[in-house]
């Protein structure tokens, strides 16, 4: 059943209060990415296990997939059947249009990311989409994030190493952070200091000297994308530092096809897929965030 305009607000509002208290107590929000109803249910039972509160987001391919009124309905159902602290975020929303859209549908946290769409967008165009956002967004108050480029990296097992002297032509800068958030007016800025999207044969590395510079040279919230495959005593650090959102969904993903690979090997004449998805799957997901969970310090943190 659709929220009202009404509940949307409350849920925004709590949304935000959340996020600085996050910062003020030296935790962190997980955001897994939602792919189908195994992976939101496996992200829902670790919430629920560890008493944690998390986000729960997709991106465009998964809007496209799912309908972003069903995912904001499926949210809601497993909300209320786990008893859970869950939030919806529209992750590298690619256009205004799509931004507005999810705040429309009521998603409490949106990532505008024209840079994703088009990586020779322009420094002027992605903070006048940017801006337009935060305006819009005052519907409903949801919180907005953004970052002034294209963020490397996508959400795949990658067989290359990480060529960090590229990759360091893209990081964030003290400096940089501060004029795009005084140019954007947004509540969280999605910080690159060695965070990279997807899986690859090296551990990633945080320049968390670099993370700490940013966080005393803005004031609102930080967010760290591409959050697979990183030793979790960097996220112990970040949040301590004051990061208050860290983006999970290679790891997922991989775990689910390994699972699910490996008991479709073990069972050739069983069909019901949904069936094995249910019994295996959905366990080996469900591991990952709570591994995270405890790393990003947010077990037992839920208000409900």
């Amino acid at each position: 059943m659709p929220l009202t305009l009404q509940q949307i607000r409350q849920n925004c509002m709590q949304a935000r209060q959340r996020m600085q208290q996050a910062r003020d107590e030296g935790w962190a929000f997980g955001a897994f990415n939602l792919d189908d109803e195994a992976t939101l249910k496996a992200a829902v039972q670790a919430a629920a296990a560890k008493n944690a509160p998390i986000l729960v987001e997709v991106s465009q391919g998964e809007v496209d997939d799912i309908g972003i009124n069903n995912v904001r309905d499926m949210v809601d159902n497993f909300k209320y059947e786990y008893g859970v602290e869950v939030y919806v975020n529209l992750d590298h929303s690619p256009s205004v249009e799509s931004a507005m859209d999810g705040i429309e549908a009521g998603f409490e946290f949106i990532h505008i990311d024209v840079s994703q769409a088009n990586h020779d967008a322009s420094d002027e165009e992605i903070i006048a989409a940017t801006k337009q956002i935060v305006e819009y967004a005052k519907l409903t108050g949801a919180l907005v994030e953004s970052e002034p480029h294209y963020f490397g990296g996508s959400s795949n097992v990658h067989k290359e190493d990480i060529d960090y002297e590229e990759i360091k032509k893209t990081f964030s800068t003290p400096e940089g952070a501060r004029a795009f958030v005084d140019a954007t007016g947004i509540d969280t800025f999605a910080a690159a200091v060695g965070n990279l999207h997807g899986k690859y044969p090296v551990p990633k590395v945080i320049d968390l000297d670099l993370l700490r510079q940013i966080r005393n040279s803005i004031d609102c919230n930080i967010s760290l994308h591409g959050g697979s495959d990183t030793p979790g005593h960097y996220f112990r650090d970040a949040v301590r530092i004051g990061v208050s959102k860290v983006n999970i969904n290679s790891d997922m993903r991989f775990a689910y096809r390994t699972a699910l690979e490996k008991i479709l090997k073990e069972n050739p004449d069983e069909y019901s897929v949904a069936k094995l998805v249910s019994k295996e799957v959905v366990a080996a997901v469900q591991a990952v965030v709570e591994s995270k969970i405890d790393d990003l310090n947010s077990a037992g943190k839920a208000l409900v």
